[in-house]
């Protein structure tokens, strides 16, 4: 199961500076969402993003996509709270990529790309690494 495969939302595009998140978003706390690490992870969305926009989708759907294409043992569950992201993550089903794509994806982020840890230190010792 890819868990959390739009990475918090950050994969969606929708998220371009700390602001964006309300007082209590708990991506606040988030390292992956703080200082360095943001703009890291920010510029790694950009170029997921102009991919994207070169096979008319979303980022998220070709985040999605993605993954599909890395096996059929592979699940994806995006999390949403909308319909409107449900039928948009669905779209992901509609992305076809070549081994091309998937290479220039895997080129402009590579797995292990994401700076900062997923989880602030006490929450780590509860997962596991």
């Amino acid at each position: 199961m890819a868990y959390s495969p739009l990475g918090r939302g950050f994969l969606t595009g929708q998220i371009k500076s700390f602001e964006d998140f309300a007082q209590d978003d708990y991506r606040r706390s988030s390292p992956r969402f703080q200082g360095e690490n943001f703009a890291k992870n920010l510029d790694l969305v950009r170029r997921v993003e102009a991919i994207a926009k070169e096979k008319k989708c979303t980022p998220g759907q070709l985040a999605l996509a993605w993954l599909l294409a890395q096996g059929e043992d592979i699940i994806p569950i995006p999390g949403t709270k909308r319909r409107k992201y449900l039928e948009e993550n669905t779209g992901a089903l509609d992305v076809k990529l070549s081994r091309e794509d998937l290479r220039r994806i895997d080129e402009v982020a590579p797995r292990g790309a994401a700076a900062g840890m997923r989880y602030p230190e006490h929450m780590m010792k509860s997962v596991g690494r």
